[in-house]
């Protein structure tokens, strides 16, 4: 072995690589990763994106760059993902807007299932069932007593056709055997804000959205969507507490890779994440926007995409929802 074939070698076996030296492999990350957000800037899944990709950074010593790109229901982002080499210096933040897109008949939307590589969640933002206090409701129990009285008597607002808050009203419909009018917005803040104005009377909506109006008395909360309390609101009872039996609607987030990605590569950056949603400081800013820490394993997060993308399907379908 000559001088130079040793410096390769000892190059190789550190993880570092020399320029000019051909075989020479690159420790990852060597170089600045991107994170594409389908979502515009100041939403639950943008703001907790920053955060604990700012703690990834220092981490791993190498600057995570976050890009909106923002449409089709972040569709958009994840097809540019889907389109970048499966080396980690792309990634993508899913959210259940991904498997709901793949859920509608002839569907064009990425299939998070086959083109995904899943990493980890990082959040989850719980959805609210919240009613204009002129409606003469205390209880989860009262809105279904009132919608059965009086089918098609209440409405109930969303962010958009397809969107979490209108599946949750649609589901919750199919669990508790009522009929409900959907009126669709095109966004949260629109839908608010008729909703605060008494133009509609119910909404399932993200918690982030609608706890400072509950607390200021001018929205009545009267359950979560998640599966367990959240701890942005822990004193609100769970749909499935109060006898929908494994209602969950909430709007989880987390990370993933294009499909191929090594696995070594996604055992770096789900580490720096985990490590990164231990710290008491993004708890605290989670807390603040309504926002649940989440931390899973590969395995648990694929389980988690197949189930969300078979259970959407079927919600869709049964409702007879159409895109727009």
């Amino acid at each position: 072995m000559n001088r130079r074939q040793l410096i390769a070698f000892l190059s190789l076996v550190a993880g570092t690589a020399l320029p000019g030296i051909a075989g020479a492999q690159t420790a990852y990350p060597s170089g600045p990763v991107k994170v594409l957000v389908g979502f515009p800037p100041g939403t639950a899944a943008d703001v907790a994106t920053r955060v604990v990709t700012e703690g990834m950074a220092k981490r791993l010593r190498q600057p995570f760059i976050v890009e909106n790109r923002a449409g089709a229901g972040s569709n958009i982002a994840a097809r540019a993902l889907v389109s970048s080499p499966p080396d980690g210096y792309t990634v993508f933040v899913a959210t259940i807007a991904n498997t709901i897109n793949a859920g509608f008949p002839n569907s064009t939307a990425v299939d998070p299932v086959k083109d995904f590589m899943p990493v980890t969640m990082i959040g989850n933002v719980p959805n609210v069932l919240v009613a204009h206090p002129s409606l003469d409701v205390a209880t989860v129990a009262d809105v279904i007593r009132m919608a059965k009285a009086k089918p098609g008597d209440l409405s109930f607002a969303s962010s958009g056709i397809g969107t979490s808050p209108h599946l949750s009203g649609e589901l919750f419909s199919m669990m508790a055997g009522v009929k409900m009018v959907h009126v669709p917005y095109r966004g949260s803040t629109p839908a608010v804000t008729d909703l605060l104005a008494g133009q509609v009377q119910l909404m399932f909506a993200p918690a982030s959205s609608v706890l400072q109006h509950v607390r200021a008395g001018k929205l009545k909360a009267l359950a979560v969507t998640s599966p367990k309390r959240t701890a942005v609101a822990p004193e609100l009872p769970t749909l499935d507490e109060l006898g929908l039996k494994g209602f969950d609607t909430s709007v989880w987030i987390g990370l993933v890779a294009p499909a191929r990605t090594p696995p070594e590569v996604t055992a770096k950056l789900r580490a720096a994440a985990h490590s990164t949603l231990d710290s008491p400081e993004v708890e605290n800013v989670f807390k603040t926007q309504g926002i649940d820490v989440v931390k899973t394993s590969q395995e648990e997060f694929s389980r988690h995409l197949r189930s969300e993308a078979a259970r959407w399907s079927k919600v869709i379908q049964a409702a007879g929802i159409k895109p727009e």
